[in-house]
C-alpha cells in the first residue's frame, strides 16, 4: 500500500508539513477554479501542476474529484459528447505525465454533503455530520435513478478504453451520503449491489473502486467482507470512520470510531496490496479554522501518524 495525502493544487504550508511527515505521494484536484490554470484536458496546464509537485519532492499519483464541470455528462444534457471527449483527453494527458490514478464520482447536482460541520468530537474538536431530518429534501425529482444509470453506462463505456490505453486506473467513489434522492437528484452508488452492477458494465484493469470505508459503513455494509470481495478492484482507499447510519451519522477521529482500523488495514493489505491509501475527513482541531472542514491540517497530521503506525504494524506482521 502507498500512503498519500490530499493536498491543494497550489503550494501552501500543507505541502511543507506533508513533506516533513514523510508523505511522498500527492493527491490533488486540479480544476481551474483551484489551480488558476486551464483544466487537465490541457496538457501544458496539467504538466505545470505535475512540475510544481515534483519540485517539492512529491509524486503526483492521483487526481481526485470533478476536474471540470461534469453536469452535462452526469445528467445527459446536450453537449455531453464534447465533455466526454474532453475527459478522454484528460486521461491521455495523465498517462503521458505519469499520473496513475483518477478518483471520480457520479454524484449529479450535489457532491459530498454534510448538514452540519460543527459537531463536537473528542476534546472539543469539530467534526461534520449528516442528518436527513435537518434538510429540506422534499423537492421535485430532477433525474431518475434509471436515467443516472444510463448516463453512467454511456460515460464509462466511452472513457475506460482510453484510460486503459493511457495506463490510468479509474476508482469510482460512492455517493456520500449514500441516500437517494438528495435535493431532487437521484443517486445510484448507494450500496454494494450498485457497485457490483457498475463493475459489471465494463471489464477492464482500469475500471475499479475508490473504497471510501466510512461511506460503505454508512450503507450498512460489512466493510471487511467487501474488501475481500472487491480485492484488487480497490485502487484507492479512503481511510476514515463514522458513527451512525446513512440518514444520520457523524465523522470521528480515526482512532475513535467503531471500526477496528488495525484489523481493516491488515485485510486491505492482504486483498488490495497495491492500492493508494489516504486519510480523509479529519476533525478540525484547536486553533484551526473550520472553513475547509474535513481537510484542516492538524487532524491530518494526527491521521498520517496513526496511519503510518498501523501500516508499519502490517509490514511487521507480514514479515516485510
Amino acid at each position: 500500500m502507498k500512503l498519500g495525502l490530499m493536498l491543494p493544487v497550489n503550494r501552501t504550508i500543507q505541502w511543507d508539513v506533508a513533506a516533513q511527515l514523510g508523505v511522498r505521494y500527492a493527491v490533488t484536484k486540479a480544476a481551474p477554479e483551484l489551480s488558476g490554470l486551464a483544466d487537465p484536458s490541457d496538457f501544458k496546464a496539467l504538466e505545470t501542476v505535475v512540475d510544481r509537485f515534483r519540485e517539492r519532492g512529491f509524486y503526483l499519483y492521483a487526481l481526485e474529484g470533478d476536474e471540470f464541470d461534469m453536469s452535462r455528462i452526469k445528467l445527459g444534457l446536450p453537449g455531453f459528447e464534447e465533455d466526454i471527449e474532453r475527459y478522454r483527453q484528460m486521461l491521455r494527458n495523465m498517462g503521458k505525465l505519469g499520473i496513475r490514478l483518477l478518483c471520480y464520482n457520479f454524484m449529479a447536482g450535489v457532491g459530498w454533503f454534510r448538514s452540519r460541520s460543527d459537531l463536537p468530537e473528542r476534546g472539543g474538536a469539530l467534526t461534520s455530520g449528516f442528518d436527513i431530518r435537518e434538510i429540506r429534501n422534499d423537492v421535485p425529482l430532477k433525474v431518475t435513478e434509471e436515467q443516472m444509470w444510463e448516463n453512467y453506462t454511456r460515460f464509462i463505456r466511452a472513457v475506460i478504453p482510453t484510460a486503459e490505453e493511457a495506463g490510468v486506473k479509474m476508482g469510482l467513489h460512492p455517493d456520500d451520503p449514500p441516500v437517494s434522492p438528495l435535493f431532487g437528484y437521484s443517486r445510484i452508488l448507494t450500496d454494494a449491489d450498485a457497485y457490483r452492477r457498475a463493475m459489471g458494465i465494463v471489464d477492464s484493469p482500469s475500471h475499479g473502486i475508490t473504497f471510501c470505508q466510512a461511506t460503505f459503513r454508512a450503507m450498512g455494509e460489512n466493510v471487511f467482507d467487501l474488501v475481500r470481495e472487491f480485492g484488487s478492484k480497490i485502487f484507492f482507499f479512503h481511510f476514515r470512520d463514522i458513527t451512525g447510519t446513512k440518514t444520520c451519522f457523524r465523522e470521528t477521529f480515526h482512532d475513535n470510531g467503531p471500526t477496528d482500523m488495525a484489523a481493516l488495514l491488515e485485510t486491505v493489505s492482504r486483498y488490495a496490496p497495491d492500492c493508494l491509501i489516504r486519510p480523509d475527513h479529519t476533525p478540525t482541531m484547536a486553533g484551526e479554522s473550520n472553513e475547509n472542514f474535513g481537510y484542516a491540517m492538524l487532524g491530518n497530521i494526527f491521521a498520517v501518524g496513526y496511519l503510518k503506525g498501523l501500516l508499519e504494524n502490517v509490514r511487521m506482521s507480514s514479515g516485510d
